[in-house]
């Protein structure tokens, strides 16, 4: 399917500066660009790109200065970044969709499966797994026994759904296991990342709420609970029973101890420990105990003068047994 620029503007409510009727066919980087694609401009680190990117078409946005022509024809937005987003979505959903059970793959005869549900091959639905509308399950899924799986969900391949929280109590002979007797509620429209973990609960719910997005990688212990659209990047990994909020946003490698609440609106950096409840919404925290950014930058000015501070301890303290030789006084 081809687009011109205007109807491209027109959709997503941009200004054309350039040939209108400019057309393109898909999409691609800016460092790449090609003719009959679209690409975008939103980081300033790429600007130098636009001058010589072949793409024929560029969203930019409305503040863009430029320093010399351009060949591309330029669609002018609030956010380039959003707009390109918006038009992948718009692309995506005219691809066709697969839908209904690969022959490769195996569902128990008591799972309820919904309308216009994928699930591709290798993959294991366990009994009394309850699947919504619209949900897609790439190869080699594994959905544990009771787990509930809501609306226009997509789980990539390899994630495992509901497996055994980690559970032992520690006893003369080594460790008894702790029969985990919960189930996974993952509520519509969550995506989970490839190899993502989601553990079933000792009692009661582990539960994903209602937006989330999980990258890759990520570990979700028994009991935790993900508030409604928040995001978390590759390789993070909560412990049991913690609690994160809506609307958070945490990144790669972050790790959370367990039994801790974290409010709405929380931004994590990547390969931050949380240790203890945040204070509410807006909190940012990185570093390991997370800690406010602020002081943790003043932390690290310090941690880098270290060397020389150590060296002029040394140095004093070594002045201060010459003195005290001399004087053969002892303090």
């Amino acid at each position: 399917m081809e687009f011109t620029a205007k109807q491209i503007a027109d959709f997503i409510g941009g200004r054309v500066e350039g040939n209108e009727q400019t057309t393109i066919h898909t999409f691609t980087k800016i460092e790449e660009g090609k003719e009959g694609a679209i690409t975008f401009l939103s980081n300033p680190k790429y600007a130098h790109y636009i001058y010589d990117t072949e793409a024929s078409i560029v969203l930019v946005n409305d503040d863009l200065q430029l320093e010399h022509p351009v060949k591309a024809t330029l669609i002018r937005v609030p956010n380039a970044y959003e707009c390109v987003a918006k038009l992948m979505q718009m692309y995506a959903q005219s691809l066709p969709k697969k839908t209904g059970i690969d022959p490769l793959a195996f569902v128990s005869e008591s799972a309820k499966i919904g309308q216009d549900v994928y699930i591709g091959p290798f993959t294991y639905v366990g009994e009394g797994v309850t699947i919504g509308d619209g949900t897609r399950i790439f190869p080699n899924v594994t959905i544990y026994d009771g787990c509930q799986i809501g609306k226009n969900v997509t789980i990539h391949a390899g994630a495992v759904i509901g497996a055994d929280g980690f559970g032992f109590a520690p006893n003369q002979e080594g460790y008894e296991k702790i029969p985990q007797l919960g189930i996974v509620i993952i509520e519509d429209d969550v995506e989970i990342g490839a190899n993502t973990c989601i553990d079933r609960s000792t009692m009661g719910q582990t539960i994903i709420h209602k937006g989330v997005k999980l990258d890759n990688l990520i570990q979700v212990a028994h009991n935790c609970e993900i508030g409604e659209n928040t995001v978390m990047s590759a390789q993070a990994g909560m412990a049991g029973s913690t609690k994160i909020g809506g609307w958070c946003m945490v990144g790669g490698q972050a790790g959370f101890s367990g039994h801790i609440k974290i409010a709405d609106k929380t931004f994590i950096g990547a390969q931050a420990g949380v240790i203890s409840n945040t204070k509410g919404d807006g909190e940012q925290l990185i570093g390991s105990p997370a800690i406010d950014p602020k002081v943790f930058f003043k932390a690290q000015a310090v941690v880098k003068r270290l060397p020389d501070m150590y060296r002029q301890i040394a140095q004093l303290q070594r002045e201060i047994d010459a003195m005290k030789e001399k004087m053969n006084i002892e303090f």
